[in-house]
């Protein structure tokens, strides 16, 4: 009876293993095979982008996404019917996520996914506490056999969280990065495959939730992004956002745009933007001011184009700074008749005293020596307009940049012939008006402008950004004469740019207060004010350019809440560049003649 009752049981043990290794073999593997191995990706940790001495203008910090196996929230495994509610309760008030959400995604429809994610970018001291919770469920499930651990389907995967450490300054230019990790803006959209790097990859065993120490993983390591270092100086960048912000909150303006750039080298030096956002806080942002204006808005540029038109004139010999112009108060061209700003007897001109008083009539006058024909002169002007680079990206490659409207000459109309000359019926953006003066102030060469210095990589290995483009425009005398020109706009007592001087340095600049296109309606309203020039005029350095849309209170005048902030801004730049004044005796051009 005893050899009977162990035969039964021997074979009652070999049906058994017959069933677990054969029959339900696959069945029972499969079902090992997915509650031991977990998959996590490992995220590479972007690149930072910093000022040209190295300071930290967007970073990256240590964070986890907060992931979850929904196969482990079932009714099989955890032994309970509501092992997802018991879950997101404990989940949600150290999310802060919605409780019903976060049960929706422990339950999903599809029975097979293994693989959710229940917040992202969180702090470590919050996986901390998740983690501390669901080791003690853990203990108290190997104490109790009735207890379960809710949390054992819960993970972390390290991630990473976007900051920029100086909240709103220079936001335009960097952008911000999305949810998902992938930059949706400025520069972090641009750079994008440059900053990201390339995500690596874990495979390991684990059991109750908790990796299995004695089997080894399998991991691809991630290859960490490529940091970039911009042209931008953080210090100048805040004096000109700071000063345009005030500027734009005292007018009541629709808003406003400074730029300060390095005419010998092109290199941005600071590109602010009012209105402006944090990136740190996008949901608080106004979606209008999401971008960068200084590069996407096109308007009418006013009087500060005259100095091209001055440009071709000088170039192609057609009158010097001394030749003279009789300027009426009224002047019939076409089918329009043009005035200046201001009414006025009949003016005795130099070319010079032209620029200085900004006066359109005499500006139309002397572009009509371009060519034998009206058609000819605008051919022309045309085409010196196009080599200051009117109707042409900047060569910045920025997301949503407008080239501007500048149409062939075959198209303009009646008017825009005459017109264009002193910058109205033409657009450009901010960028492009900041080249033309850093044009002149280089001697004639254009130098296309740039905000990237270069890229250090993972190794630590510094890689400089591509020497940028060269063009001549007009020649080193021409560009020598026009900053003794525009000296007189600021430095002479006729001149309408006398509140950007700087004392103890030479400068030039020119005003410009032009006709504004609302861009609700498409009709003229309001007013685009400006000022772009540079310092020291007898040996350039720095490049400063101001516009402010639709100032609604006090002067809508370009020199006169322009004027300021260029002073402002450009004396910052040349104290933090440490640019000494130098000592020359400005040009003294004169202004008028007698008859």
């Amino acid at each position: 009876m005893i050899g009977l009752a162990l035969t039964l049981v021997l074979i009652a043990f070999v049906v058994r293993l017959l069933q677990v290794q054969a029959v339900d073999a696959s069945t029972y593997a499969a079902k090992a095979e997915q509650n031991r191995y977990v998959v996590h990706t490992l995220p590479a940790e972007r690149g930072g982008i910093t000022d040209r001495n190295g300071v930290a203008l967007a970073s990256t910090v240590d964070s986890y996404d907060i992931t979850a196996d929904p196969t482990m929230f079932t009714r099989e495994q955890l032994k309970v019917g509501d092992g997802p509610e018991q879950a997101a309760a404990l989940l949600a008030p150290i999310l802060g996520e919605d409780q019903e959400a976060l049960a929706a995604k422990l339950r999903p429809k599809n029975k097979d996914l293994r693989y959710v994610r229940l917040a992202r970018g969180k702090t470590p001291e919050v996986w901390n506490q998740i983690k501390d919770l669901k080791t003690a469920l853990g203990k108290k499930a190997d104490e109790d056999e009735s207890a379960v651990n809710v949390l054992a389907g819960v993970f972390a995967d390290p991630s990473s969280k976007r900051v920029y450490p100086n909240g709103s300054l220079a936001a335009g230019i960097l952008g911000w990065v999305n949810s998902e990790g992938e930059g949706s803006g400025g520069l972090e959209r641009k750079l994008d495959r440059t900053l990201a790097g390339e995500d690596g990859e874990i495979r390991y065993a684990q059991s109750g939730g908790r990796q299995v120490p004695t089997i080894g993983a399998n991991e691809k390591p991630a290859v960490p992004g490529s940091g970039v270092e911009l042209t931008i100086d953080r210090d100048i960048q805040w004096a000109a956002q700071h000063a345009i912000t005030e500027q734009v909150k005292e007018s009541k303006a629709d808003g406003g745009y400074v730029i300060v750039q390095d005419t010998r080298t092109g290199e941005i030096l600071a590109m602010a933007n009012s209105p402006g956002f944090d990136p740190n806080n996008l949901s608080d942002a106004d979606p209008a001011a999401l971008g960068n204006a200084a590069l996407q808005d096109a308007y009418e540029p006013g009087s500060t184009a005259k100095v091209m038109s001055m440009a071709a004139v000088l170039e192609e010999n057609a009158a010097t700074p001394a030749t003279h112009v009789v300027v009426p108060n009224r002047l019939h061209r076409g089918d329009r008749l043009f005035k200046d700003d201001v009414d006025h007897p009949t003016w005795h001109l130099t070319l010079n005293g032209v620029l200085a008083k900004s006066s359109n009539i005499g500006t139309i006058l002397a572009t009509g020596q371009l060519g034998k024909t009206q058609r000819e002169a605008n051919q022309v002007l045309y085409s010196y307009l196009r080599k200051f680079g009117l109707g042409s990206y900047s060569g910045l490659g920025f997301p949503g940049e407008t080239k501007g409207i500048l149409a062939p000459p075959g198209q303009w109309s009646t008017s825009q012939q005459y017109t264009i000359p002193f910058g109205q019926g033409v657009s450009i953006n901010a960028m492009q008006a900041a080249s033309v003066y850093s044009t002149i102030a280089n001697g004639g060469v254009r130098v296309a402008p740039t905000l990237v210095r270069g890229t250090k990589g993972p190794d630590g290995r510094f890689t400089p950004a591509p020497e940028p483009e060269k063009t001549r425009v007009v020649s080193e005398k021409t560009a020598k004469t026009l900053s003794r020109m525009l000296e007189s706009v600021v430095d002479d007592e006729e001149g309408t740019g006398t509140k950007a001087r700087i004392p103890g340095y030479r400068v030039a600049g020119k005003t410009g207060t032009a006709n504004r296109v609302d861009p609700a309606t498409g009709k003229y309203r309001g007013y685009t004010s400006s000022f772009a020039g540079f310092a020291p005029a007898d040996k350039p350095r720095v490049t400063v350019y101001c516009a402010i849309q639709n100032a609604t209170q006090g002067s809508y005048f370009g020199g006169q809440i322009c004027g300021p902030i260029f002073k402002q801004v450009m004396e910052f730049a040349l104290k933090t560049l440490q640019v000494p004044p130098t000592g020359a005796a400005p040009a003294n051009l004169p202004v008028t003649f007698k008859p």
